[in-house]
């Protein structure tokens, strides 16, 4: 078949090249991306937004909160090596969520719903602990 420009076929020779271009482009994009989205949800181990942030010399001690729910992480300052850490979270008259052990990263997370309650926060890297007081109230 001739279209009358001296092609076969209804397809124009450069147009199925220009759209295999764009989906090996698109193809692309989205492979460089993917890692990018995940190492962002990587760095923010707890939902809802950072509320307090403490740092110390071993870590940093990290307190969010989303809706009902406030959590904490307690991250190495020089992540690899296994070390004894800690965080506890506790509403006021509540008992404390806590994780401890030997971490390469991170201790927790944990959580709690304080219900209108304070809550308070502590968190250890190698011996070296830190505590955010009563917040949040």
């Amino acid at each position: 078949m001739d279209d009358g420009a001296g092609h076969r076929g209804g397809a124009r020779p450069g147009r199925s090249l220009r759209r295999v271009v764009a989906v090996l482009t698109a193809t692309a994009a989205l492979a460089l991306a993917a890692p990018v989205a995940q190492s962002a949800a990587a760095a923010a181990p707890c939902a809802g937004r950072l509320a307090k942030s403490v740092s110390f010399t071993t870590g940093e001690l990290r307190v969010y909160r989303s809706g009902q729910q406030v959590c904490a992480v307690t991250l190495a300052r020089n992540p690899g090596i296994r070390r004894a850490m800690s965080v506890s979270l506790q509403a006021r008259g509540g008992r404390a969520d806590v994780d401890e052990g030997r971490f390469s990263r991170q201790a927790g997370p944990v959580t709690v719903s304080p219900r209108g309650r304070c809550v308070r926060a502590t968190g250890a890297v190698s011996g070296v602990s830190r505590s955010t007081g009563w917040i949040l109230c």
